[in-house]
């Protein structure tokens, strides 16, 4: 017979269980008042185009070859661009978007199978999409941060439509999203029900992240805070930052950057907290064809926080690998 304490025990044990299996639901999620569709928050700069069944919101400037597409990182939007795309618009065409989960693009809640606008491998593909829809053949990919992550695997998927890479503090060796450890409960429906509850705490700890971005914090203003904020007001963005939460999966980019043979300008902030300098020097080596800037007193942000130094060494690597 079962003695009185395993009893005990077991009566314990269903009672945890059964907490964790139910207790998330009682947990309520409330809508989000006072949100709006994302191209009533548009400037008057911005433009739509349907990629993949996602309206992309983008930005252009210049005209000619050659053509440089700027990405941006995480928490990030065409709005981190701000401060070069004038400059750069000087040297060519520049085509600043928002990725999915961003900005000013639709925020899908639904898709059909495969076809997650969220996921690593459709980031690539709405990428090349806005190629295609804007006639654009090859053209040199700029990214920051995670927009670093998404130009490289571009460039491994369709090399022939990368003419150059220049990578911002990129996140070649981090991969991103949620640890792998719990990744197989972030597709649990308990955990899916609190998701747009986890994804609502970037609201709280936004002007945190952003601090955390640039070496000096005391040069943002409040019009960048701001603007760093007016995509929250946008129509499920919270469920939209949980799916791609969902959807972050281990990158094989490390592996494979021996790979890539494309002429790379590699810029980091020396100041850097959320890819190290050392990362950014890393890259440089293991890349084959790389040219390397480090701009002191300068963090994650070098496009927005140190902009005249970004613009002279894009210039400089232009004039050497692309433009004759």
């Amino acid at each position: 017979m079962m003695s009185k304490l395993s009893k005990i025990l077991l009566i314990i044990a269903a009672a945890i269980l059964l907490v964790l299996l139910i207790g998330p639901f009682l947990i309520p999620v409330p809508p989000l008042e006072d949100t709006v569709p994302p191209q009533s928050l548009a400037d008057p700069d911005s433009q739509f185009i349907e990629i993949n069944g996602v309206s992309v919101h983008y930005k252009i400037k210049g005209q000619g070859e050659p053509t440089m597409i700027l990405l941006h990182g995480f928490g990030a939007s065409t709005y981190s661009w701000r401060e070069v795309m004038d400059p750069l618009s000087q040297l060519g065409t520049v085509v600043a978007y928002d990725r999915p989960a961003f900005g000013f693009t639709e925020r899908p809640t639904s898709w059909n199978e495969g076809e997650n606008p969220y996921s690593g491998k459709n980031q690539v593909e709405i990428l090349i999409g806005l190629m295609d829809s804007l006639e654009i053949k090859k053209a040199i990919l700029v990214g920051n941060s995670a927009g670093g992550t998404v130009s490289l695997n571009t460039a491994l998927t369709y090399p022939e439509r990368v003419e150059a890479l220049i990578l911002v503090d990129a996140a070649a060796y981090q991969g991103g999203g949620a640890p792998s450890l719990i990744r197989p409960l972030l597709q649990t429906p308990q955990l899916d029900h609190l998701g747009p509850l986890i994804a609502r705490q970037i609201s709280v700890r936004g002007d945190e992240f952003i601090q955390s971005a640039w070496s000096d914090p005391s040069r943002i203003s409040p019009d960048v805070y701001a603007n760093y904020r007016k995509p929250l007001q946008a129509e499920n963005w919270d469920l939209a930052l949980w799916e791609l939460t969902k959807a972050s999966s281990s990158s094989t980019v490390a592996d494979r950057i021996s790979e890539i043979t494309l002429p790379a300008l590699v810029v980091s902030g020396a100041d850097d907290l959320i890819v190290p300098l050392e990362l950014s020097l890393r890259l440089a080596e293991e890349l084959s064809n790389a040219q390397l800037a480090v701009f002191q007193d300068c963090g994650h942000l070098p496009q927005e926080e140190c902009p005249g130094l970004f613009i002279n060494a894009v210039e400089q690597f232009l004039l050497k690998e692309i433009i004759n």
